[in-house]
């Protein structure tokens, strides 16, 4: 905190006493005509005031220092570079864009093959910092060969650099044509590489990149067969909350080709998604959602769902339940889901939510045992856990919507000649006969809706008789 009172003071200080013109004039005078050892002074000078000088002044100073990058001497080339980046992080980037229209993102990349050690860091600082910033600083790095020149570089540079240039990709990827160039050019290892090393901000755009990439069928494959799942996992298990959101949606999409539904689950992928829908945030929730009813149609991933799921109704997390809940109703519609379902112990779980839940809960809740009373078997397990009691309770309900959906698993069940006297109490409940109607009518639609559909099949083939 003195640290930063210090600080402020000095700011205030040099506001109110300095000749920022005159000092202006001294850093040009310096930079264009003095010596080497007075063009470093100037830039080291001009880096240290930097926080302090009014805006209209560093604007002077950009073309001075983009002039020194062309400098023959390297440690003038550093020091520019190093000033450049201080200008265009002043304000919170508001003057990225100017040192990037200034022609600096040229004279970097020109100078960056042949640079080492330091020179060669402060150079691919400073380009790192240009297209973190501004979205019209990566099409000028596009349009200049930057693409090309970087995925050339990073495998050639010492690691620090090699981050840098990492994050630089990984800015750039943004763009739909070097998304697409990256691809031509075999560059996706290096971004793959770039969701795993870096600060998050960098690591987000490289997992939010290759989930733009990933819907393309050709490039999906290429993606896993580079050892993305595990990259984006990674991503997932570690990163900070934006991160985490972005690396499940892009996981989400290569996880949706049934080439890979088995491999992201077994690479771990269910236990971090059932932490998102544990989680506050809601989208966070719906990723988690789509991801598990796309994984699940492979059995063995439905066991492992619906283990989660259960851990989770056991809780007392209510949202979280509510969630859960709605997976089930989600994966209630699988073929083999119900099976899965039952032998998981959450039918019981869904009937006491169902019970004592909120209403978000109890409405997810009976959502899936409304889809599970469609089918003969499921129907058997339900009314063995003591569902029919459970549904006939909530026809006393104040909500009209529990009340209606509850009357349309009822009405499968008095459908069931097993399970018909069971729901005998309510059959004359002027609901139950309104519903018991209006499915009749929509069943014998679909009915009617199937076999126009299959005298249109017969006799689209006997009027194109080559086609038997």
């Amino acid at each position: 905190m003195d640290a930063d009172r210090s600080e402020v003071s000095e700011g205030d200080r040099l506001d109110r006493h300095v000749d920022w013109d005159r000092l202006l004039r001294h850093f040009s005078d310096a930079a264009t005509r003095g010596a080497e050892d007075q063009q470093l002074r100037a830039s080291r000078e001009l880096r240290r005031l930097c926080k302090y000088a009014p805006e209209r002044v560093l604007r002077e100073t950009i073309a001075v220092l983009v002039g020194l990058l062309g400098s023959p001497n390297s440690a003038v080339q550093e020091a520019a570079a190093r000033s450049l980046s201080c200008v265009a992080r002043w304000g919170g980037g508001s003057l990225c864009p100017v040192v990037g229209q200034s022609g600096a993102i040229a004279a970097l990349l020109r100078l960056l093959p042949q640079a080492t050690g330091g020179r060669e860091r402060r150079l691919a600082e400073c380009l790192r910092t240009l297209v973190a910033f501004d979205n019209g600083n990566r099409v000028i790095l596009a349009r200049n060969g930057g693409l090309e020149g970087i995925l050339h570089l990073i495998p050639l540079c010492a690691d620090e650099t090699r981050g840098c240039l990492l994050e630089v990709l990984s800015a750039v990827a943004m763009l739909w044509e070097v998304r697409r160039a990256i691809v031509h050019t075999g560059g996706l290892p290096l971004l793959i590489e770039a969701v795993s090393c870096g600060p998050m901000t960098s690591r987000r755009r490289a997992a939010h990149a290759i989930g733009l990439m990933a819907t393309a069928s050709r490039v999906h494959h290429m993606l896993v067969d580079w050892r993305v799942v595990p990259a984006l996992l990674d991503l997932l298990r570690e990163g900070d909350p934006q991160a985490k959101l972005t690396a499940a949606n892009s996981l989400g999409i290569i996880s949706s080709h049934v080439d890979y539904l088995r491999l992201v689950a077994q690479a771990g992928a269910i236990p971090l998604y059932a932490e998102l829908l544990e989680g506050q945030d809601a989208l966070g929730k719906e990723i988690a959602e789509d991801v598990f009813c796309i994984l699940a149609v492979v059995e063995e991933n439905a066991v492992l769902i619906c283990a989660q799921l259960v851990k989770i109704l056991r809780g007392d997390d209510e949202d979280a339940k509510a969630a859960a809940a709605d997976v089930l109703w989600g994966l209630s519609g699988h073929n083999h889901s119900f099976s899965v379902i039952g032998e998981s112990g959450a039918i019981p779980l869904l009937l006491s939510l169902l019970q004592e839940g909120g209403d978000d809960a109890r409405e997810k809740a009976l959502g899936a045992i409304v889809q599970m009373s469609y089918d003969e078997a499921d129907r058997r397990v339900l009314a063995d856990e003591g569902a029919i009691p459970v549904l006939i309770g909530l026809l006393r309900s104040e909500s009209e919507e529990l009340e209606d959906n509850a009357i349309e698993a009822l009405v499968n069940f008095s459908e069931d000649p097993f399970l018909c006297d069971r729901v005998s109490e309510v059959s004359d409940h002027p609901l139950f006969l309104a519903v018991r109607v209006r499915l009749a009518i929509i069943r014998s639609s679909d009915e009617h809706l199937i076999r126009s559909l299959q005298q249109l099949s017969v006799d689209h083939f006997t009027s194109h008789p080559e086609l038997m």
